[in-house]
């Protein structure tokens, strides 16, 4: 075979056997043209360490490519380092014994997961320097190097890991390869010293004495730690860079010499695993019920506040009342939703923590649960919803008490104006000095005021009846109203009976009048019904009214434009009645009669009637202007409605489609969980830029209530339903972004792969979309029979017994249902490793030298500070007569770590 054949076997060779144990960096085939530097230091280290194993054996090798040519020490050297025993070599010194040999050492190499390719024994009897150092290289990398492991790393990785923390903590050691950081002799030493503080003085060496310092180190290691000299201290420094293949197999005998502190270390990392994971959760336990008593306690504060539905007198205060609600829904109630958001958040969170950990499920105080919180919350929302119904009553009542009284007091004022002297005036007995004509003049006097008495009848009654209805309407000053209709009733009464009597009494001398002016009388019995025609036209031209829609002020228009048709017929009684009075004139003028005075059967004067008439065409476009206005702010109304019904027919089903959505995400299997969680984090960034929408909504609602507005025809959702679906889609994307937390730190906990996750999320999916067309349940769930047959198509082989045993685990409060994150831990816990606590014991035996106790001064020799005062104020005491004052019992703290997980 030629050199270039041999050295491209070799590249081959070498390539394919480092793959399993080293970086591609580390490959043989760098060394094709091997450094005469590095071939020197390859053949002392390689010969020193099977030196190390041979001499196990009573032989050793001089020349490393010639001692291995007949495969005899080759053969010896496997089994000296494995324990295992080789197939009996052959005797003979031929060529061909030889290769036989040599060919059953390869097989062992081989049988041990090493793929050797294109090599043959034939290089090794040959003596092929270069095959041969590769040959005793792989040996080093599969039976001293390759078991190495630190944070799961492995081989080289693990091995430059273990270094770099050994020798952290020194001065001038900065551990980063294999090859320069050794130059100096400072890491070797660094390393004994860790381990063996009483065989070098480290505060001594010096980094410009590299020669020293390796010779310190080679000679303490072999004469105190049977490590052999492998390297030459003069070849490290006078090196640019030295082997790195001799400075792993040097530095891997000092971690298999200090392998015993190794397993110290690896116990001591165990146990601050698990101390942490616990403090942890006790952490998150005592924040859950700090926040579960704050919102509780709020809660318990808030709806008496709610329940207080003691009226106020006025509408101002009653709408101060309402004011205060909306501030409540507006500013303090969000954050407490935001709370119970994350109260839930955090449950689900740590129980989580909990089942990954192997520890119970966590258990809050009495009154604590989430379910507690959730009913708490729910009568909240009942009382809260009962408040703003009786708000909104109240202030209708208050708003039409007010109407009332208001209308009350304008007719009040109105009659009493009227009744004004009336008393008086039919107490006079004037007719028994009067002249005939007087007698005649009085008696069409009391006619007409007796048709005026019958006018106002009418107005009587309705002040009646308001006041009846404030008095059923509970209005805050009904005795003010019942004392002033009380005086107006009985002045009524009294009035009717002094009508009653001077009619009597005029009537007693009626057959002594004898002759009356009939146009004075005419004119007197036509002006006072004209003239309370008037008076109720001016009264309803000026009446107050209210509202509430386009329709309702539109029919009191269609009155008042029916009222502005009879004008023209009233204007021709009122011409009529003012030709009567012009008649009386016309013959007073004619037939030279003397008027003196008023006229006998009136007080109603023909000025009285153009002066009225006056008033009332005045007040006409007064109503016309007053009853645009409220007709423009009913169109404002009525925009206002629009405007929110346009608003909240999209927010309503926007927020709709997002719950879908977040659904359909939730269930997703197109890509990994970082990426659900990234489309869940930009659905939630999208509800959050959303929620300028939901408070102009908010805007518009209060403006509507501030109008008054209480119905919207254009839209079937209220503000109450878009809160409630927006305080829904809040908690739902925040609840559906924790699960997929809770299934990435399932995943990552358990070990499980992506696509072991994708299948499991697949079969979940394809069962519960049968649940949800067949039975019409929600998705995300499966019922027991759909999940038996889950299970059964994943290869599970389930009897009656087994199957009831796997419910209690997946719903172990018997809902009926299996959801997704019960399915995932299912499919984890049973083959997951986990800590435990057997595992904690035998790692706090290491720690105690195998004994059954431990001492405060070996916890914090052993543990970080932290974890350590942690231990000790925890630990029991020790009951044994062989254990020493202050003695620990680390075996029931051990237990207690995965006892009930309670505060």
């Amino acid at each position: 075979m030629t050199a270039i054949e041999t050295q491209v076997q070799y590249s081959s060779y070498t390539m394919t056997t480092t793959e399993e144990y080293m970086t591609q960096e580390d490959s043989w085939d760098r060394d094709l043209l091997l450094d005469p530097a590095w071939e020197k230091q390859q053949r002392k280290t390689f010969t020193a360490w099977c030196n190390s194993h041979l001499r196990k054996a009573g032989t050793q090798i001089e020349n490393i490519e010639e001692d291995f040519r007949n495969g005899l020490k080759l053969m010896l050297l496997l089994e000296v380092i494995s324990g295992e025993r080789l197939p009996k070599p052959d005797k003979g010194k031929m060529r061909f014994h030889k290769i036989a040999n040599v060919n059953k050492a390869l097989d062992f190499i081989s049988s041990k997961g090493v793929k050797l390719v294109s090599i043959g024994a034939e290089e090794i009897v040959d003596g092929n320097v270069k095959m041969t150092l590769g040959m005793i290289w792989t040996i080093i990398l599969r039976f001293a190097i390759q078991d190495i492991s630190v944070e799961e790393t492995s081989a080289k990785e693990g091995l430059l890991l273990w270094c770099q923390r050994k020798t952290a903590p020194y001065r001038n050691v900065n551990v980063q390869n294999f090859h320069i950081s050794w130059k100096d002799g400072l890491a070797l030493c660094a390393l004994i010293h860790r381990h063996r503080p009483d065989l070098i003085d480290y505060s001594k060496l010096r980094k410009d004495d590299p020669i020293g310092n390796l010779n310190t180190a080679f000679e303490v290691a072999e004469k105190y730690l049977d490590i052999p000299k492998m390297l030459d201290a003069d070849d490290i420094v006078n090196t640019p860079k030295p082997d790195e293949k001799a400075i792993m197999t040097y530095v891997s005998c000092f971690y298999h010499a200090f392998a015993g502190a190794e397993q110290a270390e690896t116990a001591a990392n165990r146990i601050c695993k698990v101390l942490a994971v616990n403090q942890e959760n006790e952490k998150l336990m005592e924040e859950y019920e700090k926040l579960a008593s704050e919102l509780l306690e709020w809660i318990r504060r808030t709806i008496p506040w709610l329940e207080n539905r003691v009226a106020e007198q006025t509408m101002h205060a009653m709408q101060q009342k309402l004011e205060d609600f909306r501030d409540y829904r507006r500013v303090h109630k969000p954050p407490k939703v935001q709370e119970k958001c994350q109260l839930e958040i955090n449950f689900n969170t740590l129980q989580t923590k909990l089942r990954l950990s192997n520890r119970p499920a966590f258990m809050p105080s009495e009154g604590k649960m989430v379910s507690d919180i959730a009913n708490a919350w729910k009568g909240l929302e009942q009382v809260e919803k009962g408040y703003e119904e009786w708000l909104l009553t109240e202030i209708r009542r208050l708003e039409r008490l007010d109407h009332l009284a208001e209308k009350f007091k304008q007719k009040s004022t109105l009659h009493e104006s009227w009744t004004t002297g009336k008393e008086e005036l039919l107490s006079q007995k004037d007719y028994e000095s009067a002249s005939l004509m007087e007698i005649r003049a009085l008696m069409r006097k009391h006619e007409a005021f007796e048709s005026d008495l019958a006018a106002h009848q009418d107005r009587v009654e309705q002040i009646a009846a308001i006041a009846q209805e404030l008095n059923e309407l509970d209005y805050y000053d009904a005795a003010t109203i019942n004392a002033r209709c009380q005086g107006i009733c009985d002045q009524w009464d009294n009035l009717g009976t002094l009508t009653q009597k001077r009619r009597e009494s005029l009537e007693r001398v009626e057959k002594l009048w004898e002759t009356i002016d009939q146009l004075y009388l005419e004119f007197a019995k036509r002006a006072a019904p004209f003239n309370n025609w008037m008076d109720g036209a001016m009264e309803d031209l000026q009446d107050m009214f209210i509202v509430h829609s386009i329709e309702e002020i539109q029919s009191l228009i269609t009155a008042h434009d029916q009222f502005k048709a009879t004008l023209p017929e009233a204007d021709k009684e009122r011409m009529a009645i003012m030709g009567i009075h012009n008649e009386i004139l016309k013959i007073a003028q004619t037939y030279g009669i003397k008027v003196v005075g008023e006229n006998p059967y009136t007080v109603l004067s023909p000025q009285d009637i153009s002066n009225k008439w006056e008033a009332v065409k005045q007040l006409v476009p007064m109503r016309d202007q007053t009853l645009q206005e409220e007709v423009a702010r009913q169109q404002s109304n009525e925009r206002l409605r629009r405007q929110f019904g346009a608003q909240a027919n999209i927010i309503g089903p926007w927020i709709q489609t997002k719950m879908e959505e977040i659904s359909h995400v939730s269930i997703d299997i197109a890509g990994s969980l970082e990426e659900q969680m990234s489309n869940l984090k930009t659905y939630e960034q999208n509800i959050i830029n959303y929620k300028s929408n939901i408070d102009k909504l908010e805007g518009d609602h209060q403006l509507s209530q501030e109008g008054l507005i209480f119905d919207n025809k254009h839209t079937n959702y209220t503000m109450e339903h878009v809160r409630v679906g927006w305080e829904q889609l809040l908690t739902t994307i925040a609840r559906t972004i924790n699960e997929v937390e809770n299934q990435i730190l399932t995943r990552d906990a358990k070990g499980i792969s992506q696509e072991q996750l994708n299948e499991f999320r697949a079969s979940f999916n394809h069962f519960d979309r049968k649940s949800y067309a067949t039975l019409s349940k929600l998705n995300g769930m499966m019922d027991p029979d759909d999940f038996r047959a889950c299970l059964i198509s994943m290869g599970y082989d389930l009897g009656e017994v087994e199957f009831a045993r796997i419910m209690t685990l997946v719903d172990p409060n018997n809902t009926g249902v299996v959801t997704f994150q019960a399915f995932i831990d299912f499919m984890t816990r049973e083959t997951a490793e986990t800590d435990t606590a057997e595992q904690v014991m035998a790692s706090f035996k290491i720690l105690a030298s195998d004994k059954m106790y431990i001492t405060v001064e070996e916890l914090r020799r052993e543990l970080p500070p932290e974890q350590a005062e942690y231990c000790i104020s925890r630990m029991t005491k020790y009951i044994g007569g062989d254990a020493p004052p202050g003695a620990l019992d680390y075996i029931s703290f051990s237990s207690a770590l995965y006892g009930e997980s309670d505060l």
